[in-house]
């Protein structure tokens, strides 16, 4: 049996979000901070820029998180590499190259707290539910779902929205019931959430981060014709068509990527590297 006081509030942590099991921590400040960092996060914190983390708790479920992102966990939780013989490890490491997202995703199972690693990112629960089932993300938004929730990779259903939705041709797909947890450079309160119902949505960029799968999607002038779509400045947009819910950051195409996470990213890396040796060894 554990005992921890990490879920409980403080003057300086708080919890935003809670969904089942998933808690998202936030803290106000950086309060342990050098003196010469001290500006730099002030201001940080006044503009919303702030420390996140993710934690689990585990009653005798499982839980499946991206690679390199656990922090520390307690309790009677088991690690192991989620990966079903050797064909399914050949599956994921091809699924993990056409979508730049680690092949092996550990699976935490039993009773206890997980921690994953603080970020800066704004971390968002979501309910499959809401989704029918299936949402796909835009590559580098997984952090975490329910272990009973299927992850596989699916390509473009359209040849045009291949060559023209500056998407990427294959997608990380969720798919089940459970909660799923993304890290996403855009807060909560600058998403748009739009729900079709046999209806068209039309989108002039790649401002989706996440879609329904029911929707169909395809690449498509913004008038009849190629002379009218020039001369009304829109071009080419990608459109969602069907039954199904989208996610849109609007606000902000793309966040530069800051010197932390540079050296977050490469830290990362390196230690999905060497637990997917090791894996592949235990396989």
């Amino acid at each position: 049996m554990i005992t921890a006081n990490f879920l409980k509030e403080t003057t300086n942590k708080r919890i935003i979000e809670k969904r089942d099991k998933f808690y998202v921590i936030e803290y106000l400040k950086n309060l342990s901070d050098d003196p010469e960092e001290a500006m730099f996060s002030y201001f940080a914190s006044q503009m919303n820029v702030r420390k996140r983390q993710l934690a689990i708790n585990l009653q005798d479920d499982d839980v499946v998180v991206q690679a390199g992102s656990m922090e520390w966990m307690a309790g009677a939780l088991k690690v192991s590499s989620n990966v079903k013989g050797v064909g399914d490890l050949t599956k994921k490491l091809i699924g993990g190259k056409l979508t730049n997202e680690s092949a092996i995703k550990p699976r935490y199972t039993g009773s206890g707290l997980l921690v994953l690693e603080p970020t800066y990112r704004h971390i968002l629960l979501e309910d499959l539910e809401d989704w029918n089932g299936e949402m796909v993300l835009e590559n580098g938004l997984f952090l975490a779902c329910d272990g009973e929730i299927n992850i596989r990779t699916v390509a473009r259903n359209t040849i045009s929205s291949m060559a023209l939705g500056n998407e990427g041709m294959f997608n990380c797909m969720l798919q089940g019931s459970g909660i799923v947890a993304l890290e996403s450079y855009i807060p909560r309160e600058e998403l748009v959430m739009i729900d079709l119902r046999d209806d068209v949505l039309r989108v002039d960029g790649n401002y989706a981060i996440a879609w329904s799968q029911s929707l169909k999607f395809t690449v498509e002038k913004t008038t009849a014709t190629f002379v009218g779509s020039d001369i009304s400045g829109e071009g080419m947009v990608n459109t969602y068509r069907g039954t199904g819910r989208v996610l849109l950051a609007p606000i902000r195409d793309r966040v530069p990527i800051t010197k932390w996470e540079v050296n977050e990213r490469s830290r990362r890396a390196k230690k999905e590297e060497v637990e997917n040796d090791y894996h592949e060894e235990e396989e």
